[in-house]
């Protein structure tokens, strides 16, 4: 009988099949560094992904630190925070380029908010990637107009791992790739979370209304006499706040 004690598998085809399932499992010295992207909509649990991991190394003695761009302070000014709640502490840094400075003794470095970095944020994590540190990155694949957001699609070009997450549409419940902004600004960078933004699927994401035109969608709903919406007036109102609660509560 063979040394792995399978009587299907030969010796060679068993070393064969070892190598294949455990590729990291050699003996080498040389530490080797990679890219993680987490990415997706807004409220698709993509800090939560990046705290989970973080953590687990954490558990495994490595020593860890999370950087997040100084400019988002919408929950914390220390801590890079979810939409659930779950916070793991951070530093906030200006530029992406103080992350290699500061990361200099951590074999994990996660960046979140990576859309808010400007485009030397790629050359920061295949610095450190290939200094021999585990980098994960979460951060928006897509603006409110449904485009590729730098740098996330060049960092998600040099990644060995990416993970694209979905929220819930708030409207038809369909996996959500899509950040529905809600507040007409036309700035391509609008801090905010459920006052202004909310997850919405292909088919009934809103470009119009994302970019604070008249929306299609609306229109479409609002094709009834003016007369039955105005006398309907009080609990058109209760039924859109109850709406909007709902909507609001939706987490992903």
């Amino acid at each position: 009988m063979a040394a792995h004690d399978s009587p299907l598998l030969s010796d060679h085809s068993w070393r064969l099949l070892t190598v294949t399932l455990e590729p990291h499992v050699l003996k080498n010295s040389r530490k080797v560094g990679w890219i993680e992207v987490v990415c997706g909509s807004m409220f698709s649990g993509k800090t939560e992904e990046l705290i989970r991991r973080v953590r687990r190394a954490q558990i495994a003695r490595q020593r860890t630190e999370i950087f997040k761009p100084a400019l988002d302070t919408r929950y914390s000014e220390d801590e890079v925070v979810s939409h659930d709640d779950s916070a793991l502490r951070s530093t906030a840094v200006a530029t992406a380029s103080q992350i290699i400075l500061l990361a200099q003794d951590s074999d994990v470095v996660g960046i979140d908010e990576a859309q808010f970095f400007g485009d030397d944020l790629t050359d920061v994590c295949r610095q450190l990637a290939e200094s021999g540190k585990r980098v994960i990155v979460a951060g928006l694949d897509q603006d409110y107009l449904g485009q590729p957001f730098e740098p996330l699609p060049q960092i998600m070009a040099i990644a060995e791992y990416v993970t694209k997450l979905h929220a819930i549409c708030v409207v038809c419940g369909n996996p959500a790739n899509h950040s529905q902004r809600l507040s007409g600004s036309t700035s391509r960078v609008q801090l905010g979370a459920q006052e202004s933004y909310e997850p919405r699927c292909r088919d009934c994401f809103d470009l119009a209304l994302s970019k604070g035109e008249k929306s299609a969608q609306s229109s479409e709903s609002g094709d009834g006499s003016s007369s039955d919406a105005a006398a309907a007036g009080t609990s058109d109102s209760g039924a859109s706040s109850e709406t909007g609660a709902s909507g609001s509560a939706v987490r992903a």
